[in-house]
């Protein structure tokens, strides 16, 4: 095993350091600013974050013993070889992560759901704590709200009706010029006609009321 300490973690030299998404500050422990560089164990953390394609944040990593007696860490922990790495579990489903650990090498596995963490370790091979709990889909394909049928859509027959009605007041207002215009045996109809016109002119407006009303209705319903 290749392990270097350091008495600060501003100390290592960048040419040291080959674990392009993590800094020496991430890994020291929290406590002294100590750090001891545990090679194989970073190059699986690397590999994880390889393998997974998206941050890890270490929740902690090397610990000193003062600092490990300090936090009420094991006697013999990982954490004090620089093995051993506590990692959110924010924006990684615990599964998932496990599985990913398991494959680059971890061998050693606590889950802590109440605090949000996993740890994972060189081994040997064990694991503690209760599972995290399966997460649901984040985002859940989302059943539309039922539609109206359109031959039932009251949106749909109110229009249906004002067309209607717009054309038959139009065409009966071109009967009667043509029947004033070349009809004179049937002059007497016309005023009856004018009055359908009307009747027509009627239905479209009450038409277009409920248009207006139904489409009203189906919006505060949720159902556009």
């Amino acid at each position: 095993m290749t392990t270097t300490f350091y008495d600060h973690w501003r100390d290592v030299p960048e040419s040291a350091w080959r674990w392009p998404n993590f800094s020496p500050a991430e890994i020291a422990c929290r406590g002294t600013g100590n750090l001891l560089i545990n090679e194989p164990a970073l190059d699986k953390l690397q590999a994880l974050r390889d393998r997974l394609g998206k941050p890890l944040i270490v929740r902690s990593a090397y610990r000193s013993p003062e600092h490990n007696r300090a936090v009420g860490g094991a006697k013999h922990s990982k954490h004090m070889e620089g093995a051993a790495f506590d990692i959110a579990m924010t924006n990684h489903d615990p599964t998932a992560f496990e599985a990913a650990a398991r494959e680059v090498g971890f061998l050693g596995f606590g889950f802590y759901p109440r605090s949000g963490f996993m740890h994972v370790d060189l081994g040997p091979a064990r694991q503690w704590g209760e599972r995290f709990p399966t997460r649901s889909m984040p985002f859940a394909a989302e059943t539309p709200p039922a539609r109206e049928v359109l031959a039932e859509s009251r949106t749909m027959r109110a229009g249906g009706a004002a067309g209607v009605a717009t054309l038959g007041a139009a065409g009966v207002e071109v009967a009667q010029q043509v029947l004033a215009e070349t009809q004179t045996a049937i002059l007497p109809l016309v005023p009856y006609l004018d009055t359908l016109r009307w009747v027509f002119i009627a239905v479209a407006l009450g038409g277009i009321a409920v248009t207006i009303y139904a489409r009203l209705d189906d919006w505060k319903r949720g159902r556009r």
